[in-house]
């Protein structure tokens, strides 16, 4: 158990690579996980309306040596990978309103407009306000950019609270007393040493989390997948087979999600619409995080198989992108993630909700409703998670911030060509084949 408290601790570390420049990251700054340097320099660009000219192709490498070569590609990467400039003050001080778990969605028209200037133009009357969220995208966590305690109001009461006044907050989404044994809601990224030496106070889960947990289980589909995947033993399989196969396999998940959907406890306080543009704009992300964690025995055996009998040509090998490659890699490292924290059912569930109310997404009709339930779900999950694995007190920030990595992982696919699919997954299970989960689906 004491070494693999040190492998997540070490695996926690490396998985906090800045998005931006691939230096190391010190939390979700802006929604994405990214290094100081990159997120002050975002800071300053939005705050200060700044417009950066590039004089080469727009192209530029980042990377930690070579990131303040170019301004205007760094500001434009900081907005490809989804920073989110609303999580900003205007006038530069702690206590951004980023509600987003993950990189925000945003249009090339939009970054175009920013990298512009004509953005900032349109919003030169507007002052954005602070409404106590921190910069870590944790739900009023009462957390400010100095890592201080900052007030948080709460619609209950006038006066402020400070970081042990979760409690308040916490009702307000969950709606029940909690004791006062667990008011205190720990940084996300930053537990203090003195907190993470306390030994754990033994405590119950909250009857409400217990409740609201129990129906989004409920509402899954952990039946293991009915996709045929066995194949005769010296029989070669050929690129297109593979890729049939995967497309099956795909159609059975996104079934599953669609059933899922109609199972939901909030089903009915969301309008179709909603949930239409929700699910097309998470499908992806849903797919990837169900097939690294409940589906991860059939995925990381059954399929596995499969795809060690395709041999792909060296035309394929030699064609691979490196945007295909980016993404092996990523996928290798986020399944020994899970396949280290043994996420269980229950966490699935609550990361599978948080995940798909996702209110930065454009074309929503309600996305406060969107952000009332995210947050609940958040706190939620934190409440399971506390009781559950109460010597793990870094156990729910690492679940948090694998959500981002799936979004940016689920995004990046996309622009991988269909024919590299098969040698991409063939690639990544025989990676992984060799570690996979033991626990059952």
């Amino acid at each position: 158990m004491k070494q693999d408290s040190h492998c997540l601790e070490d695996d926690r570390v490396d998985l906090r690579t800045c998005l931006i420049c691939g230096d190391r990251a010190t939390g979700l700054h802006y929604g994405i996980i990214s290094c100081e340097g990159c997120k002050g320099f975002f800071k300053r660009s939005i705050c200060n309306r700044r417009v950066y000219r590039c004089s080469r192709d727009k192209n530029c490498v980042m990377s930690r040596k070579q990131r303040n070569r170019c301004q205007y590609c760094r500001l434009l990467k900081c907005l490809q990978m989804g920073m989110n400039r609303k999580a900003i003050r205007e006038d530069g001080m702690p206590g951004g309103r980023n509600k987003s778990i993950g990189p925000v969605q945003i249009s090339e028209e939009e970054i175009e407009r920013i990298m512009s200037g004509q953005e900032f133009e349109g919003e030169a009357n507007i002052s954005w306000s602070n409404n106590g969220d921190s910069d870590y995208s944790s739900p009023g966590n009462g957390v400010s950019e100095s890592n201080q305690p900052s007030p948080v109001s709460t619609p209950s009461s006038s006066r402020s609270v400070e970081l042990n006044g979760f409690t308040a907050l916490r009702d307000q989404y969950i709606g029940t007393p909690v004791s006062m044994h667990y008011q205190y809601l720990p940084h996300l990224f930053s537990y203090s040493a003195h907190s993470a030496l306390m030994p754990p106070q033994a405590r119950s889960l909250d009857p409400q989390s217990h409740s609201l947990i129990n129906q989004l289980v409920s509402a899954e589909d952990l039946e293991p997948l009915g996709t045929p995947m066995l194949i005769e033993d010296g029989y070669k399989v050929t690129q297109a087979e593979l890729f049939a196969l995967l497309c099956r396999l795909a159609d059975e998940l996104l079934f599953r999600q669609i059933a899922w959907i109609k199972k939901l406890p909030f089903f009915c306080e969301l309008s179709i619409k909603d949930y239409t543009c929700l699910l097309s704009s998470t499908w992806q992300e849903l797919i990837l995080l169900s097939s690294l964690t409940v589906y991860s025995k059939r995925i990381f055996g059954d399929l596995a198989d499969v795809t060690s009998k395709y041999s792909p040509s060296d035309d394929e090998l030699h064609r691979f992108s490196e945007e295909g490659m980016e993404v092996m890699e990523r996928l290798i490292y986020l399944y020994r993630k899970f396949n280290q924290l043994k996420v269980s059912n229950e966490e699935y569930a609550c990361m599978k909700a948080i995940n798909f109310l996702n209110q930065d997404i454009r074309g929503l009709t309600n996305a406060s409703q969107l952000e009332q339930l995210n947050k609940r779900y958040w706190y939620v999950c934190q409440d399971f998670t506390e009781y559950k694995y109460p010597h793990q007190p870094n156990r729910f920030p690492d679940l948090m911030m694998c959500l981002p990595e799936i979004r940016y992982i689920a995004g990046k696919m996309v622009n991988v060509p269909l024919e590299q699919l098969p040698l991409l997954f063939k690639a990544v299970l025989h990676s992984c084949k060799t570690s996979v989960s033991k626990r059952p689906e």
